[in-house]
C-alpha cells in the first residue's frame, strides 16, 4: 500500500513512517521543511513538499496514495482554536480526495477536535474506510523529546521539586511510543469504516508514582502542593496536573489484535533515557 503520512518527520510520524515501511508498504511524508525532507528521505520514505494550510499538497498527497494516516496538528497553545480550524480545513481536503474510494483514511483524535472527528466520521457514509486513533495523553519513549513527561522533568529540574497535586492519586494514561505507531498501522490495514480507537498501554498510572521517579533521578524532593499552587508551578500542564484519568483500551485489544508489548510509562522512566538529555 502507498500510503501518504502527514506529520511524518514528527516524534510519533517517524515512527510510524518506520512501522509502515517494515511491514512492507511504500510511504509518502509530508515534509514542510529542508530538515523534515531529510529526515523522511534517511527513514526510506518519499518526500511530499508542503504543509497544513497548503490544501491543494494534501488533496493530492491523498488522491495519489491508497490510504492516509493524518497526524500532524499546529501545537500552537496560544491560538488553539487556529490549530483546530486548521486540521477541520486539512480533514475537509483529504477527505474530498478520498471520497468514494474506499480507501482508509485514520485520523489522530485530538482534545477540542469533534469538528474533525465529526468530518471524518461522515466520510465513512462517503466511500471512505475512516477511523479516528486516540492516543493516550502520555506517549513515551526515547524518541520523546517535548511530551509531557519531558515536560514534568524540565520543571523538577526548573523548580528544584518533583511535585504533585493534592494526594497525587490521579492517574495519567499512557502508552509506549512504539506501540502506538504499531497501532496506527494496524488501524490502516484493517479497521472498519467510521470506528474509533484508544491506545493505551497504561490504563492510569499515579501522578505521585511519576513525581517521585522523577525526584529520585534528577536527585531533587518529591513535595505535595495544592490545587490553587498547580498553574504557579506546572505553567499550562497545571490544569491537568490533577485530573483523574483511567483509558481502558480492551476494546482496540480484542478487536484489532493489538498488544501493547513495549514498557510501561514507569519502567520506561526508570531506564534512565529521559535523564540524558
Amino acid at each position: 500500500m502507498r500510503v501518504f503520512v502527514t506529520g511524518a518527520a514528527g516524534h510519533i510520524g517517524l515512527l510510524v513512517v518506520s512501522e509502515l515501511l517494515e511491514a512492507g508498504h511504500q510511504v509518502v511524508g509530508l515534509a514542510r521543511s529542508d530538515a523534515s525532507a531529510a529526515a523522511l528521505v534517511s527513514a526510506g520514505a518519499e518526500v511530499h513538499r508542503g504543509d497544513l494550510n497548503d490544501l491543494d499538497s494534501l488533496r493530492t498527497g491523498a488522491a495519489t496514495a491508497d490510504g492516509v494516516i493524518h497526524l500532524a496538528f499546529m501545537h500552537d497553545f496560544s491560538n488553539f482554536d487556529n490549530a483546530l480550524t486548521a486540521d477541520l480545513h486539512a480533514v475537509e481536503a483529504m477527505g474530498a480526495a478520498l471520497e468514494g474510494s474506499g480507501k482508509p483514511f485514520v485520523i489522530t483524535g485530538h482534545r477540542g477536535g469533534e469538528a474533525s472527528e465529526n468530518a471524518v466520521m461522515a466520510l465513512a457514509e462517503r466511500g471512505v474506510r475512516t477511523s479516528v486513533v486516540w492516543l493516550a495523553p502520555s506517549v513515551h519513549g526515547p524518541a520523546d523529546l517535548h511530551g509531557f513527561v519531558p515536560r514534568l522533568i524540565s520543571i523538577a529540574r526548573d523548580k528544584g521539586v518533583s511535585a504533585y497535586v493534592g494526594d497525587g492519586s490521579n492517574r495519567w494514561p499512557a502508552v509506549h511510543e512504539l506501540d502506538a505507531a504499531h497501532l496506527f498501522r494496524l488501524v490502516l490495514e484493517t479497521a472498519p469504516a467510521g470506528s474509533r480507537w484508544r491506545g493505551a498501554g497504561d490504563e492510569g498510572v499515579p501522578f505521585r508514582q511519576i513525581a517521585e521517579v522523577i525526584g529520585r533521578h534528577l536527585n531533587v524532593p518529591t513535595a505535595s502542593i495544592s490545587q490553587e499552587e498547580a498553574v504557579a508551578h506546572f505553567g499550562f500542564l497545571g490544569s491537568i496536573a490533577s485530573l483523574d484519568i483511567s483509558w481502558s483500551s480492551a476494546e482496540t485489544q480484542e478487536r484489532l489484535g493489538w498488544r501493547p508489548v513495549h514498557p510501561g510509562l514507569i519502567e520506561d522512566l526508570e531506564e534512565g533515557h529521559y535523564f540524558a538529555h
